[in-house]
């Protein structure tokens, strides 16, 4: 496995698609586990794989599984091209 350096707030907001302050809020609710450097507070990797592990939950699995199979019932030929090609 690679390990990879902590991330910061607006860094990880940035992956998360939200605003940086959603972060800190998360960050001083216990939500999220940081680490404060100075003035700068970081996330570590393990943390980082937790928190997107959560962001997908068993029910948007479900709903990405239907739509997986429903794309490929209705375009299961011209994906089949598109690969040939």
């Amino acid at each position: 496995m690679v390990k990879r350096d902590p991330l910061t707030i607006p860094q990880l907001a940035k992956i998360l698609g939200i605003s940086r302050i959603a972060v800190y809020k998360q960050v001083k609710a216990g939500k999220i586990a940081a680490t404060k450097i100075g003035r700068i507070h970081v996330i570590s990797d393990r943390t980082v794989r937790e928190v997107l592990r959560k962001r997908v939950g068993p029910l948007d699995k479900q709903r990405v599984d239907r739509a997986v199979r429903r794309v490929v019932r209705d375009y299961g030929e011209v994906l089949k091209r598109l690969a040939r090609e």
